[in-house]
């Protein structure tokens, strides 16, 4: 579930309980995963396709919110007494039941299956009515049976007659009462006599005032008619009891066809709940394959506001394996991550996307992602501590049918020894056969994806001029952090600016340079997979290094000359100090090229050659020498 929350998923699916109005369904929204299979995706997939349509088409379906409605079915199980309140909400349900099941016959002309439900809904009308005859506002209707119809009538009569009595005495002897109105105490209506008046109203003491001024007093003339009232009151109690019995006993005979209503109704407000969620972000259904190729066109991450959020489209698969993002920071780069992930995850669960419905995506059996900083003051871990403990958790439950989302890779540490774990990092995710997307700032990553098999660059855009991100994703080249940029729009100084620039990229063309010819890049569209418009072919890594450049060696940061070009094997011969070695290309950064260090037709022996050698040359050439040779000195591969 961890990987789940990384992409917000978690979000998707609380937004999704809040479209269903049962709790069965909004549980059945929260505990929602991704299919394991295509068939189920589609399967999913189809039934929120037509749910979506019927709503389009007829409107808001009569779900009811069910509350409560399990406990009271269970009580009718153990045949208890159910109260007024609790027979009126099956009621409810029973209503909504029959309206849905006339929802969903005027659905039928959709031609969706999921209209056929209406078929499996129990018409339960006769129960529902003989309940509304029954109870009424919460009570047991007076016209429920002849007998409570008659007992009620001789109460309200008796009731009346009290009151009348009662009145007649407070309006003959005003002076004995402290009010002018009938008091009711302990159930009992009473008279309130002045205390000193006490003996003057022959009756019971029902209760005093606080202070002891006031007596309520019940009259004789009125005792009999109380007791009266109070048999009929327990009469009363008793048929309204078994008219609650009868129903409770109807609602049992119809227990099993209830039920089977219930399951139904829960069903549908699920399925209605995935509905609303598309209408309510706009959006379409996309294919399920179990390719392993994804195609997205025209998404936006579901959480952004549709009005201002930038397209995004993205393609993976087709010998693209892996996915090297790069740009300026806050320019979009995690977004798309999280867009692309949860997408997928939304799509594998049968839920419509904010996406081109031309889109399609691959079954993955889970998305593994590292993404955020997760940074752990109280297990005492850094940020990049954190991300390689989730970096190796992800690699313990990898296969080839993952989706992998790496942030920010190789980040929080010395940027050599940072790179070179990315490398290794992208490389493991690469034999492994998944797929991939990392974000990276380290120019060697993407000199690495550029050269590397089943590896792409991209970018995301970013406005030189305004100093703002795009948030547009560009497949085919890789990006900038725009440092450079961004310091020169804001006023550095030039000979920083250019003192900046080449120890950032001593020799090599540098982002000020290249922002004058932005490459071509490979757009994504309709057809993501076509072959992009012919190029010249990048020249290698490895050949990009020439005799008398300088270089920094990484790990170590030692600084030396190149003395021989590329082997087969994309070694670069480069002498540190007096010792020459074979260096691996990926492990150079070019510190200065030989063209800005040496003019034309400089002797490169010079430099390379130790005094002896140098000596030793031109002897030579001037005569043979016997026993004269030229010592060549070569460390241990690396």
């Amino acid at each position: 579930m961890e990987h789940l929350t990384a992409v917000e998923f978690n979000v998707i699916v609380q937004a999704l309980a809040g479209h269903a109005l049962s709790e069965a369904a909004k549980d059945r929204c929260r505990s929602l995963l991704p299919a394991k299979t295509a068939e189920d995706a589609a399967r999913r997939m189809r039934d929120t396709s037509q749910a979506r349509q019927i709503l389009d088409a007829c409107g808001s379906p009569p779900v009811s919110m069910m509350t409560e409605l399990q406990r009271v079915l269970a009580l009718v199980e153990l045949e208890g007494l159910l109260t007024p309140e609790e027979i009126a909400r099956l009621s409810v349900f029973l209503a909504s039941c029959r309206r849905m099941k006339r929802y969903l016959a005027q659905a039928e002309s959709t031609g969706c299956e999921i209209a056929l439900y209406g078929g499996s809904i129990h018409d339960l009308s006769t129960l529902e009515d003989e309940i509304d005859r029954c109870i009424r506002n919460g009570q047991v209707d007076d016209k429920s049976s002849d007998r409570l119809y008659t007992l009620r009538r001789r109460m309200h009569a008796a009731d009346d007659e009290i009151k009348e009595k009662l009145s007649a005495l407070l309006r003959k002897n005003r002076d004995w009462f402290s009010e002018s109105f009938v008091a009711v105490r302990n159930g009992r209506q009473t008279l309130p006599v002045k205390r000193e008046h006490r003996a003057r109203v022959p009756g019971a003491l029902v209760d005093m005032s606080s202070s002891g001024s006031t007596c309520f007093i019940e009259p004789e003339s009125v005792g009999k008619l109380h007791t009266a009232l109070f048999e009929l009151r327990v009469e009363e109690d008793a048929e309204v009891r078994r008219i609650l019995y009868a129903l409770g006993a109807d609602i049992l005979t119809c227990l099993p066809q209830i039920k089977a209503n219930i399951q139904n109704m829960e069903t549908l407000d699920f399925l209605f709940a995935k509905a609303k969620l598309s209408r309510a972000m706009n959006a379409s259904p996309a294919a399920i394959s179990e390719d392993a190729e994804m195609r997205i066109l025209s998404a936006r991450h579901p959480l952004l506001d549709e009005r201002t959020a930038v397209p995004l489209d993205f393609a993976i698969g087709g010998g693209v394996s892996g996915i090297v993002v790069t740009g300026p920071n806050t320019g979009g780069k995690t977004v798309a991550l999280k867009t692309v992930g949860l997408l997928s995850l939304m799509a594998q669960s049968g839920l419509h996307v904010p996406a081109d419905s031309r889109s399609s995506f691959c079954m993955r059996d889970q998305v593994l992602a590292d993404i955020g900083d997760k940074q752990s003051i109280s297990d005492n871990l850094s940020t990049f501590s954190s991300h390689l403990q989730n970096i190796l958790s992800i690699f313990q439950s990898l296969t080839p049918d993952s989706l992998v989302l790496l942030d920010e890779i190789g980040a929080g540490t010395d940027p050599a020894e940072g790179m070179g774990i990315a490398i290794a990092i992208l490389d493991a995710l690469r034999a492994s056969g998944c797929l991939f997307l990392a974000t990276t700032h380290y120019p060697e990553i993407k000199e690495y994806a550029e050269t590397t098999e089943g590896l792409i660059n991209a970018r995301m855009a970013f406005d030189r001029e305004s100093l703002l991100p795009l948030y547009r994703l560009e497949i085919g080249a890789a990006g900038e952090s725009c440092a450079l940029h961004i310091a020169k729009q804001l006023g550095m100084p030039e000979d920083m600016l250019r003192r900046a620039e080449r120890a950032a990229y001593g020799g090599r063309v540098s982002a000020l340079a290249a922002s004058e010819r932005p490459p071509a890049l490979l757009e994504v569209r309709p057809n993501a997979y076509a072959e992009p418009p012919p190029e010249e072919k990048p020249v290698p890594r490895s050949q990009r290094f020439s005799v008398g450049d300088s270089v920094t060696v990484y790990p170590g940061r030692q600084i030396g000359i190149v003395y021989a070009k590329a082997n087969a094997r994309g070694e670069i011969g480069v002498q540190i100090r007096d010792v020459k070695r074979l260096v691996p290309h990926k492990r150079l950064k070019l510190l200065t090229a030989a063209e800005s260090l040496y003019p034309d037709e400089y002797d490169m022996a010079v430099v390379l050659d130790s005094v002896a050698n140098r000596k030793a040359r031109r002897v030579m050439q001037r005569r043979h020498e016997a026993g004269n040779v030229i010592v060549h000195r070569e460390g241990n591969k690396e």
